[in-house]
């Protein structure tokens, strides 16, 4: 009984974050939570379930499913998610054969920095116009401008204050506080309409969406894999840490690589966002001491059934856009500081030539919206971004180049 209720309380701290994702793309809330379930779940067996972790919607793949429902439509970006997957899994067959070493050749700071940095500042515009009342890009003003920057500022300003000035548990939940608090402002301005809650059934089927493959959007989604999977990595050393136990070693960051791509496939196959590892809920087990994988295994249960509840999912889609538009300012923003403290925290010397090619590059075509196409296919944003820097750094001659310093627990792996 008490991991259960442990359990409902991790779900708790991801909630915001979970449920933020969906409702930026147009995906179902309600489908995002029981991909979040079944993901976890999957995660667990793989994994033996060995690792206190949850896995949840992605904040990488915000963009990039943003312009995949646009241009192909749910299915097909459903589908490019899938591949994204596919690409976890067989990190996870290189890193078996080769070591974790591989990715670091492959994927240094000064490659995963830039990216990380286009993923939160290519969504900027979209941030603003959202803060502002208007649909994400700037096109419709949905509400009025002045409500909505009422709206979007509170929902701001707490989000900070409880990142900044709470303490213990209250600390993890900034999103969710941000929300209430855009939320109730919005009551105060009438600009919430209950209809959908009133007309949704209590218990109900989440909105499923079949993938459909497209090439251009497979070819579009592979790249984005990039970060997150840096991010998984940084993920399992922490949590290693909390808990005094080396799960790159056991079960191995193969099988939780390999854990976290099939549980994308698995969310991407009924039209959920991809799952990555929760830091937010690493942090919650480093609080709590709550050690036990078993309490994940009910957190994750407990997310399969709050998605059979219709009127959840339909009480979150009444969140107007200023409250998510306040939100996702300091989530962008902080998207991008995480890929500027990676080079910093690295040392990548942008003095040498090679870095500063990289990095440049990189950024300009990300958030200037490069695009290279061959008839009906077309390469831009992060997908683009992401090749160039793989493919500059594998192709710039390395005397022009850096000494990439990884952390100690990155080094101690390399040596391992």
């Amino acid at each position: 009984m008490l991991n259960a209720i442990q359990g409902a309380q991790m779900l708790f701290v991801a909630f915001g974050a979970l449920v933020l994702v969906p409702l930026l793309t147009g995906l179902d809330p309600n489908v995002a939570l029981f991909g979040a379930g079944v993901g976890t779940l999957i995660f667990q067996v793989i994994t033996r379930r060995s690792v206190p972790i949850f896995l949840a919607s992605s904040f990488a793949f915000i963009a990039p499913i943003m312009f995949g429902v646009q241009t192909w439509g749910i299915g097909a970006t459903m589908g490019g998610l899938m591949a994204a997957g596919v690409v976890y899994v067989l990190m996870g067959v290189v890193i078996k054969v080769r070591g974790v070493e591989i990715i670091h050749k492959l994927l240094p700071p000064v490659v995963v920095g830039p990216v990380i940095i286009v993923i939160g500042l290519g969504l900027a515009p979209v941030a603003v116009n959202m803060a502002l009342g208007k649909t994400g890009d700037g096109s419709v003003q949905l509400i009025d401008g002045t409500a909505s920057l009422w709206i979007s500022s509170v929902a701001l300003i707490v989000t900070i204050a409880i990142s900044v000035f709470a303490k213990g548990f209250l600390k993890l939940l900034p999103i969710c506080g941000g929300i209430m608090a855009g939320y109730v402002m919005s009551l105060y301005f009438g600009v919430v309409d209950f209809t959908p809650v009133a007309q949704a059934a209590w218990l109900a089927m989440p909105n499923f969406t079949a993938p459909e493959f497209n090439i251009n959007a497979i070819l579009f989604m592979i790249p984005v894999a990039i970060a997150p999977a840096v991010e998984h990595v940084g993920d399992m050393l922490a949590i290693s840490n909390v808990t005094k136990k080396d799960y790159l070693k056991k079960p191995g960051l193969h099988r939780t690589i390999a854990g976290d791509g099939v549980a994308t496939i698995a969310a991407s196959m009924m039209g959920a966002p991809p799952n990555t590892t929760y830091s937010e809920v690493t942090g919650a087990v480093m609080l709590t001491k709550a050690f036990n994988p078993v309490i994940m295994t009910w957190a994750a249960i407990t997310a399969i059934i709050l998605a059979l509840v219709g009127k959840l999912g339909a009480l979150l889609q009444t969140i107007p856009v200023p409250v998510m538009g306040g939100i996702m300012i300091l989530l962008f923003g902080s998207i991008a500081t995480v890929g500027l403290n990676t080079l910093i925290k690295n040392n990548v010397d942008l003095h040498k030539s090679r870095n500063l090619v990289i990095v440049a590059v990189t950024l300009v075509f990300g958030i200037g919206g490069m695009a290279f196409g061959i008839g009906e296919f077309s390469l831009q944003g992060v997908s683009l971004c992401g090749i160039v820097a793989i493919a500059l750094n594998l192709i710039l001659p390395n005397d022009l180049g850096e000494n990439h310093v990884v952390d100690n627990a990155q080094m101690e792996e390399d040596g391992q």
